[in-house]
């Protein structure tokens, strides 16, 4: 069961990843017909932006993701003893190299990991994480951690924001286009008829619902990633139990104050405890499904 859950969530990785690529090929592309006259442009224009995302993102995304949640690092084992060991034990489990490690000042549990790769890998725990849990649950939560970095989890879920956000910028872009009116010639539309009009409906379409596809996309992976991190964590552990009552005592506590928005879906668990109107905008995969595929591992 363990290894047929983290062959299954690779797949739907994968399938997520594709449709993230496509869907940014398409804004490029209506980028392109809208304002250009040419869909390979566009493309271009698009793979340029997102380059430039991507560099920013990937050089940065340890001090962003840290800095926007009031995360401090200890530098010494003496600072924060027990938790220093936890990661540390679990990494030389799952074979990956130490993580830096950051506190948040925050009562209520969670944790997550952030970085580039996992040469370059950070975990965050709250206060509230380390003073309300017992050691086993907090080796669960760490292993859950450890085992996003050992999947590239962390690479995967940086990519996708850096992808989002060049999707929100290139549709700003677009809708901009629309306002002042699209920049093409007469003589490129004369002629073109029905046609012509269909194309620009799908790509007015493409510019507008692209943001809100990007981040459905982003909330699919961000869940289905978890799954797979918390089948990994059990690889690790050996003690499903752990990370169970981990994940009872996360979501049954109060909401942090100090996470943000933004990056929410690197947490453990929820950091906000809302719930929307549907399953599409969770962040999270709910707390009973996880628990009950852990406790049929």
């Amino acid at each position: 069961m363990l290894y047929q859950q983290i062959a299954s969530n690779k797949r739907k990785t994968i399938l997520v990843m594709t449709f993230f690529i496509a869907l940014f090929g398409l804004i490029g592309a209506a980028i392109g017909y809208v304002y250009m006259s040419s869909m390979a442009t566009g493309i271009i224009v698009a793979l340029v932006v997102c380059g430039i995302y991507m560099f920013i993102t990937m050089m940065q995304s340890t001090a962003i993701v840290m800095g926007m949640n009031n995360a401090q690092e200890i530098t010494d084992v003496s600072q924060a003893p027990e938790i220093w060991h936890i990661v540390e034990d679990m990494a030389m489990v799952g074979r990956v190299p130490m993580p830096r490690v950051f506190i948040i000042d925050d009562q209520s549990p969670n944790a997550f990991a952030t970085g580039p790769n996992p040469e370059n890998a950070a975990v965050a725990v709250t206060r509230g994480l380390m003073e309300r849990l017992n050691r086993e649950e907090i080796e669960g939560v760490i292993a859950h951690e450890i085992s996003h970095i050992r999947n590239y989890d962390i690479r995967l879920q940086t990519t996708a924001l850096a992808l989002s956000s060049a999707i929100v910028f290139l549709a700003n872009l677009g809708s901009h286009a629309i306002w002042w009116g699209p920049r093409r010639d007469d003589d490129d539309r004369e002629g073109n008829g029905v046609l012509d009009l269909v194309m620009m409906v799908l790509s007015i379409l493409a510019i507008v619902l692209g943001p809100l596809a990007a981040s459905l996309a982003q909330m699919a992976l961000s869940r289905n990633r978890e799954y797979l991190a918390d089948a990994s964590a059990v690889e690790l552990t050996r003690n499903p139990q752990g990370l169970i009552s981990a994940l009872e005592k996360i979501t049954n506590s109060e909401p942090m104050h100090e996470a943000d928005a933004s990056s929410a879906s690197l947490y453990i668990a929820n950091p906000f405890k809302d719930q929307s109107w549907t399953h599409l905008f969770d962040t999270h995969p709910s707390t009973e499904k996880r628990i009950e595929r852990l406790r049929k591992m």
